[in-house]
């Protein structure tokens, strides 16, 4: 998903709801887009209505949506509205699956453990207990060390058992006859 906002040949449909992907093409000079999914035609340009032969308008900051910044923040990623009325400040965007912090907006990504929220400005501003931080923390460690225990004990065995794996997969196991047995080439005719 972020890929579509780093590509200057694709973007969103701007009609609410949509959510399609639009090729685009050039986007030097504004031309008309249709919406694959809902048939709106818009602007590659400014994204409002097709208007051609017009210039696209500036924007204004009353086109622009105004938040209150508590409730409702954009997210950094993707730029789209992301309204908070519960839960912790770990915010996950619907729309790119970009992972941040609600109160600076930092990216969380790559931070596994939660270790922002261990200090600087958002210092014990996760919104959860110490306990379920530390609870979460101890969740991930043991899932990682699970696997590392489990490829220790497994690869071992899968190397001891390779053997029987091809053995059993060879054409004198499968056909159930012995190899070369000379009682085999004495054919028994008819008195």
């Amino acid at each position: 998903m972020i890929e579509v906002e780093m590509d200057k040949s694709r973007m969103w449909c701007p009609k609410p709801g949509c959510e399609t992907v639009c090729n685009v093409g050039d986007r030097s000079r504004p031309h008309s887009v249709i919406c694959p999914t809902c048939q709106i035609e818009f602007c590659s340009g400014c994204r409002a209505t097709w208007h051609p032969g017009k210039p696209c308008p500036p924007p204004t900051t009353h086109d622009m949506p105004t938040f209150d910044s508590d409730l409702i923040k954009c997210c950094p990623m993707c730029s789209v509205p992301i309204e908070k009325d519960e839960g912790c400040a770990q915010m996950l965007c619907k729309r790119c699956k970009h992972v941040f912090c609600w109160y600076c907006l930092a990216s969380l990504d790559d931070d596994f453990l939660l270790r922002h929220y261990d200090k600087g400005p958002c210092k014990n501003k996760l919104g959860h207990s110490r306990a379920s931080v530390i609870w979460h923390r101890t969740q991930v460690i043991g899932i990682f060390a699970g696997f590392g225990i489990l490829l220790l004990v497994a690869s071992p065995l899968l190397l001891l058992a390779a053997p029987c794996i091809v053995c059993c997969k060879c054409r004198v196991c499968t056909s159930g006859s012995k190899l070369d047995d000379p009682d085999d080439d004495i054919i028994d005719e008819p008195n």
